[in-house]
């Protein structure tokens, strides 16, 4: 049995404001979506707000929406990501969201229980673009075992 968890990180930059009409069927979505992750195999826990998302939190500038979460293990969050509803939701995101150049997603493990911060989720998101994958932060296409 394992003593970790996966946490994840992930930023997206909005085209408009998140109260914008153009940004109206994504935010159509975002309770489904979260739901659905809510109810997720191996789902532990995701940052929100009262309001039930994090829309509201402008952690990295106000065109910022943030995702973090954290998972039992990888192939949970890659069921939920890439075989799920989660899949129609990304195939529609250059509607909603600018192309990123920089990383903007990030994959570390955390000790059982822990709940990880958004300065701790930052930190790992500038180690990944500073020196690219590692058992520290890591990405879907290269990914490490805990240690």
């Amino acid at each position: 049995m394992s003593h970790y968890q996966l946490a994840q990180l992930n930023i997206a930059k909005m085209k408009f404001a998140i109260d914008h009409p153009q940004m109206s069927d994504f935010v159509a979505r975002l309770d489904d979506i979260n739901a659905l992750a809510d109810a997720g195999p191996g789902f532990v826990w995701r940052l929100q707000t009262d309001d039930g998302d994090a829309t509201g939190i402008d952690y990295f500038g106000t065109d910022a929406l943030v995702n973090m979460s954290v998972w039992k293990d990888i192939e949970s969050l890659h069921g939920y990501v890439y075989r799920s509803a989660h899949t129609e939701v990304m195939a529609l995101r250059k509607q909603w969201f600018e192309r990123m150049i920089e990383s903007y997603s990030v994959l570390w493990w955390i000790a059982e229980g822990h709940t990880p911060s958004l300065d701790e989720a930052s930190e790992r998101l500038e180690c990944l673009r500073e020196l690219g994958p590692s058992a520290r932060a890591f990405t879907f296409k290269q990914t490490f075992a805990p240690q």
